[in-house]
Parts: C-alpha cells; structure tokens; sequence
C-alpha cells in the first residue's frame, strides 16, 4: 500500500495546499482492480480533509498481478518467513498458488491428511484468498480438526461461515477495531456520507483496505500542513524533476517532504498512525482473532515491542458462558476396564447410555456441574496420545484435542510435561504411579511340622540345649545343696521313722521338671533349696517369653497362606533376564522409561527398546493377558489404579508387587485456549471436596470386586486352618502314644524277666513262710547307700539284718509271685 500511497499523493498537493496550485491541476489516485471501496475511501477522504473541493480527482485502475513491485513484495514476505523458519528449525512448505489447479489443491491435501498436518497457513491477498477458501470448502478440507492462519489484516472482512459451521478453527489479524472511539466516530461520518450521496444503496462496512487508503490521504494532508507551517515552498516552478532522466536525479525537495513524514502521528482509522527513521509504520497493535464452532473472540493482540500477547480469560468475548449450554461437545475416551465400558446389553441404547464406567459416570458430573451437553466418542485409534519423533504428531485422544477432534478428554490421561505443552490439564482427579503386575506365584503348601515355623531353627536347637542345660544345672545344684536332702516322713504300717536321705532332684527327675516348667504344666516336686529355685525361676521367665513369642507368631503362620515371589520390585526386575517386560506402546509409562536418568530405569529401558520379540503391548488388556499365560515369564509395567483393579478380577491370578515408581495423576484435558478449562477444573475440585471421587473408585474398585474381600491386595490371605496345617500335631500325638505303649511293654518284660530270675534262687521253705515273702517283695529293692530310688530319687537306706536274707523258692512259686507282685 505505500506504493499506491506514492502515487496519488503528489496530485493531492494542490488540495491541500489550495493557494499555491493553480484551479486546474488533476487529482490521481491509483487503485487495484474491482476495489471500488478504496476508489470510494479516497474520494471520502479527499471531503473530510480539504474544503468543499475545487478539483475533480483523476481515477485510473490497474491489475494488481502485472505489477512488478507487488509481486516483489509477497516474495520477500516469503522470503522473511523462511529465514525465521531456518532460524527456530520450523519445517515449512511453501506453495505457489499462482499456477496450482483443482487437481493440485486437492493432491496437496492429500499429502498433509498423510503427514496429519493440519495447520495451514495462508499469506495472500484478499481477492485470491476468498477463492482459496473456496476451493478448501469444496474438497472438505473445512472441518473439525483443521486449523487455518489466515496472514491477513482483515479477518473480520472475510466470509467464514462455512469454516464455523463445518468446526474449522480459523486464526487471522485485525488491523482495524471498530468498537474504539475514532474508527466508531468516522465510520459514522462515512455511512452518513454514503447515505446522502448514494441514498438507496446499502451501506457495508469498508474493508481494511479502505481504512488504509483513509489514513494514508490524512498521513499526506498531515505531513504537507507540516511544510506549510515551517514555510517549507515546493510548489515554484523548476522545482520538478525529470522521471526520464537517465541516471536518475533526486529531487531537490524529497528530503523535507520525507522529513514532514516522519513527524505525522495521530489515532487513524487503522490505530495509531506513525512512522520511524527508515519511515517504517511503529507503534500499532494488531488484533489476533480465533473463530471456531463456537464464535469468534479476541485471543490476544500483537506489537512489535511485546509480540504475542495472550488475552486475559475475562477479556474474552461475554457469550462464551451462555455458548456452553447452547452446543454439544464431543467428549473423547477410551474403552478401559473400569473406566469406560461397554454395556452387556449396549445394542438396546443409544448414546451415552451404551458405557459405563469410572469416567463415563465423572463426564456425567462434570457437565452437570458445569452445565452443558456432551456426547462420548471413543477415540479411533485406541491410543492415549504420543507425538510421533519423525512427523511430529499427535496421535490419540491427545490428537483428537490438538487437531480439534473433540472438546473435551474424559479418561485415564496421565498429565505429563509433554502433553502440558500442547493441551491443557485439570486438576488431578486420581493420584496413582507406576506399578509392576506379575502373574500370582503359586501357594506355598505347609509342611508337616509347619506348627515350628513361628520360631526359626537355630531358635529351636537353642531351646533343646537350654533345656538340657537348665535340667542338668538343675541336679547338679540340687546334689550339692544340703537343704535339697531331706528324711522321708513316716510310711503307713512302720513302727518306726525312716532313717532314709532323699534328694528327689535326680536326673530324670530334673529332665521331667524341666520339661513340666516349658510346657507350662507344672509337676508334683519343687525346689527346696534356694540355689535350686533360682535354677526354677530363670527358666520359668524363660519359658514365659518363649512361649509368648511362639504363640503371637504361631496364629499369623498358620492362619496365612503365604506366596513366594520371584520379583518384589523394580531392582529384581532390573538384575535379572530370565523375567521379560514392558509397558504399554504408547503411553506415558513408556515415555517415563524413555526420558529417565535414574540408573535401574536406563538399565531397564535399554533392555525393552530392544527385547525380542517385542515387550510392549498394544492395550492394557493385551499385557493383562500376556501376564497370564506367560507362565511367570512376563511383568507388565502399567498404573497402578489399573493394576489394583485387575487384581480385583477373576480369575484373580495377578497381583502388584513392589511400590510405585513415581507419583502422577489423570487428569481432564482440553484444547489450548478453551472456554471449558476453568469451568471443569472447577468442578473437579468440588467433586473431590465432596468425596465423590473416592465413592467412585470403591464403586468400580473393590465393591465390584470378584476376589473378595482384599482379594487382591495382599500376598497374604487370611483363611481357615486346613489339617494340613496342623497335621504334624497329630503325628507327633500318634508317636507319643504309641512310644507310650512300646516302652510299657518293655517295662512289663523287663519287670518279668527280673522278677523271673531273681526267683530262681528261693529255695524250697513251708506254705507258712510264702506270705512272709509275698510281703517283703513289695518292699524297696536293697541298694548301696546313696543309689538311685524309684522315680529317680536318691535314697540312703537302713536295712535289718534280717531283710538281707533272700530266701530261695521254686520255680513254679517264683512266677506265681512274680505275677502276684505285678
């Protein structure tokens, strides 16, 4: 435009300078082909800025496009665009308009729908933009998940209701803000000019164009009432220059009119008219606009000291709030156990009503809460959302955000610094991290003797030898102590007291008494001597604490079915091959290992990236299954909400071991820029304030369950003794019967055979004297002083001489008395 500026403002000298030029001379202007409003913006100039005029201007038009400077113009535009490219590594594909067909439109689209891109922009003129545009509708290029810059100053002179109807979202530039003060004002002037001049013709708003046209005759009238008031004459005659002059000669006073230039400002009707040293335009704010499906709004604004500034959220357009219950948004998830589900019977409903789930019950009260329609889409190709490193696009329900797909992403989206950068996130509606699923190791079966497991086995043979030594201690301190011999008390029948010293602390007897004190039980002797209950004592309080340990551990040990795992956390995974695994294909547990500088999960990374066949998964279902039939040969890396849920599940053979690898969250996501995003950060907060996401997650969690209750949470699970459990108890009760009866037998020999032989050396004597010997069998067999007693005692005996006479019997009478003592 400062080309055509240049060629109609030396006509206009004479209207502005009035006196100076003679009545005759003729005013040109300069305009492009079928711009009719710049012919009608010059000539509306021309009225506003000079008295009722004298002169009749002269019009002529031209062609644009057989321009040389113009064309030069868009080429160095290019040319700008891509050094900025080469400089921030931006790829850009240029394309010449000019000589591109129908046929070339369309294979162009088909080449960016094959690299998914879908960000075009569009630098043209205004004239050849409108047919772009046109050809953009007819091959359908116009629809939800394009987006378009338009590189134009007029974005409100455009006709883009195809592209809103169709979801486009169209980005361009405002040159000229019709709600300021002097736009509004001589905007008036102009449609008040037009109705008296052209009375039955309906008046339209000019384009940019038109104002630029407006402001450049006032940025003329400006800088020559400068010269006027420095006295600056350039109207005498000589004055002219010689176009045809070859070289070329400045003219004489081109300095002082470019000096006039630089110093004219003023509010036009394009902003702020100024110019710098190099009689660039400064100091003026282009306006940045979006229209999507929703409307056009304000999204910031743009200077050359500042740049890109963003719109403030209450800055933009007032109807955005009622524009939330006025349309359906597209809700976009993915069909995860428990979060978003198919129905048994989905085929009988329609809608929303065919899901259900986690998600599918949050969307539900979200948009409840925020107060707009929705409608769930399943995302098309089953995947989260990872940006491709050699194409760099989106793919997954963060694909459908960025490319305008869908409004919304109601689902287990993890909230990660590289999706922060490209959509934006809620508040965390779930906490959760990284977890390792195996399949569930065997159940160890309880051994035979599983009733010593609360004690370890060198706790055992420490008892065995304690209690040896304690008995041993035990007859040995009793041996030695005086006060533990005693005189026994006077027996039924005798005329006299016996004369016997007893110590009953022999050796079996210590072993027994020992025994009774460990078993709790107790027996019918105790220590007399103080040396000996101090023996007593110790072991007792031994005995108290070992059997309280023994019976505090022994209920847990046999009450828990308890499982060996092969892996208990990220490190054993790390250490060893024999175990593969992996994570999902894309997702951002793949992309934490991808991006960690934590050793063990380099170590782990390298390992995956290049395992054969292939550790990753395509679904979660996928590992869950591969999990399962692997053996105990595969771990999936997955979160761990999910991995709790499926250890919820039949047939309950999986389960989590370890702790998290890091901590995260899901979150809702929305495009960038959205009108949703406070209003749903909102509502999240207050339904986490109200605890109904936690009633959500036992819903789907664990009141679902189908491994009962804490069914899946613990390697441990509490159950009924079984026999197998305690079967040891009752073979060591079987062995001790039976001992019991074989030692019996062994006495009941024993006691035969001596009695046997001992009556064989009785001699014959009368019937009268049988009694007599009957009687003193019954008594204590002799001993040497100080031998053992029965029961193990220690007896000293007195006997009569005539005791010590055994006195000799038949065969046949030795037996009967053996039998009869018996």
């Amino acid at each position: 435009m400062q080309h055509i500026f240049a060629f109609f403002c030396t006509g206009f000298l004479g209207a502005v300078l009035g006196a100076n030029f003679p009545n005759n001379i003729q005013i040109g202007g300069l305009f492009p082909n079928q711009q009719s409003q710049e012919h009608a913006a010059f000539r509306f100039a021309l009225s506003q800025l000079t008295e009722p005029p004298k002169l009749l201007p002269q019009i002529d038009i031209v062609n644009i496009s057989d321009s040389f400077e113009m064309t030069y113009t868009w080429l160095s535009v290019l040319q700008k665009v891509l050094d900025t490219a080469a400089e921030k590594n931006w790829q850009v594909t240029a394309v010449n308009i000019l000589t591109t067909t129908e046929e070339g439109y369309r294979m162009l689209f088909q080449e960016l729908e094959k690299k998914k891109e879908r960000l075009v922009v569009v630098d043209c003129e205004s004239e050849r933009l409108s047919a772009i545009l046109g050809k953009i509708i007819k091959l359908e290029k116009n629809g939800n998940g394009y987006h378009y810059i338009l590189a134009n100053l007029g974005f409100m002179d455009i006709d883009l209701t195809k592209f809103k109807e169709s979801g486009a979202n169209v980005t361009g530039f405002q040159l000229v803000n019709y709600t300021d003060a002097v736009p509004a004002r001589i905007m008036q002037q102009w449609k008040n000019n037009d109705a008296r001049e052209h009375p039955r013709v309906d008046w339209k708003r000019p384009k940019y164009t038109s104002a630029l046209t407006y402001d450049g005759v006032r940025v003329m009238a400006e800088a020559f009432q400068n010269l006027r008031r420095q006295r600056i004459d350039i109207s005498r005659r000589g004055n002219a220059g010689d176009c045809l002059a070859n070289p070329a000669v400045p003219w004489g006073q081109g300095i002082d009119i470019q000096r006039a230039l630089q110093q004219v400002h003023f509010e036009g009707l394009s902003g702020n008219v100024q110019f710098n040293e190099k009689g660039r335009r400064t100091n003026y704010t282009l306006q940045v606009i979006e229209m999507k499906h929703d409307g056009i709004r304000k999204i910031g604004y743009w200077n050359e000291d500042e740049k890109l500034v963003p719109a403030a959220m209450d800055t933009q357009s007032g109807n955005e709030s009622t524009s939330l219950q006025n349309r359906t948004y597209i809700v976009t998830t993915i069909l995860e156990d428990p979060y978003v589900m198919l129905k048994k019977n989905a085929n009988q409903f329609e809608g929303n009503e065919r899901y259900e789930g986690y998600c599918v019950e949050l969307a539900a009260e979200i948009a409840k809460h925020v107060g707009y329609h929705y409608r769930l889409e399943i995302v098309r190709d089953g995947k989260y959302g990872a940006r491709d490193p050699d194409t760099k696009t989106w793919n997954g329900m963060v694909g459908e955000l960025v490319y305008g797909r869908a409004d919304v992403a109601v689902a287990p989206l993890t909230i990660t610094l590289v999706r922060e950068e490209v959509i934006d996130f809620s508040k965390p509606f779930m906490s959760l991290g990284i977890s390792i699923m195996i399949k569930k190791p065997q159940k160890s079966k309880p051994g035979v003797f599983s009733f010593l497991d609360p004690l370890a086995y060198e706790i055992w043979m420490c008892i065995v030898f304690a209690y040896i030594g304690v008995s041993v201690v035990l007859f040995l301190v009793s041996r030695f102590s005086p006060y533990e011999w005693h005189t026994e008390e006077f027996e039924e029948g005798r005329d006299q007291p016996a004369n016997d010293q007893t110590n009953e602390f022999g050796i079996f007897n210590s072993l027994w008494f020992s025994l009774g004190a460990f078993m709790q039980q107790g027996c019918d002797i105790s220590p007399r001597s103080l040396s000996g209950r101090i023996v007593g004592g110790v072991w007792w309080f031994f005995t108290l604490i070992i059997i309280s340990s023994y019976t505090a551990n022994l209920a847990a040990f046999l009450t828990v079915e308890r499982m060996v795992s092969p892996i208990e956390s990220a490190e054993d995974l790390a250490k060893q091959t024999e175990i593969a695994y992996g994570t999902l294909e894309a997702g951002s547990t793949k992309e934490f290992f991808r991006r960690s500088k934590i050793a063990v999960f380099e170590k782990m990374w390298t390992y995956m990236k290049s395992a054969e066949p292939s550790v990753f998964v395509r679904t979660t279902e996928e590992g869950m299954i591969r999990v399962r039939k692997s053996k105990g040969k595969y771990a999936y890396l997955l979160e761990s909400t999910m991995n709790e849920y499926i250890e919820q599940r039949k047939p309950c053979d999986t389960m989590k071991v370890g702790g998290n690898l890091d901590s995260k969250g899901y979150g809702i996501a929305t495009p960038k820029g959205s009108a949703l995003r406070n209003p749903v950060n909102l509502a999240v907060l207050k339904l986490n304030e109200q605890g109904l996401l936690d009633k959500l997650k036992n819903k789907w969690w664990y009141d679902k369950g189908e491994c009962g209750s804490g069914g899946g949470d613990s390697k441990d699970k509490t159950s009924a003794l079984s026999l197998s459990n305690v079967a040891g108890v009752f073979y060591i009760l079987i062995g001790g019967l039976g001992l019991a009866m074989l030692v019996a037998l062994i006495e009941f020999c024993y006691k035969s055979r001596s009695e046997s032989k001992r009556m064989k050396g009785f001699c014959l004597i009368p019937q009268q004297s049988i009694n007599e010997a009957i009687r003193t069998s019954t008594l204590p067999r002799p001993a040497a002083a100080g031998g053992s007693g029965e029961n193990g005692r220690v007896v000293s005996h007195d006997f009569p001489k005539s005791m010590q006479t055994i006195p000799c019997m038949s065969h046949s009478t030795g037996m009967s008395l053996g039998a009869t003592g018996l």
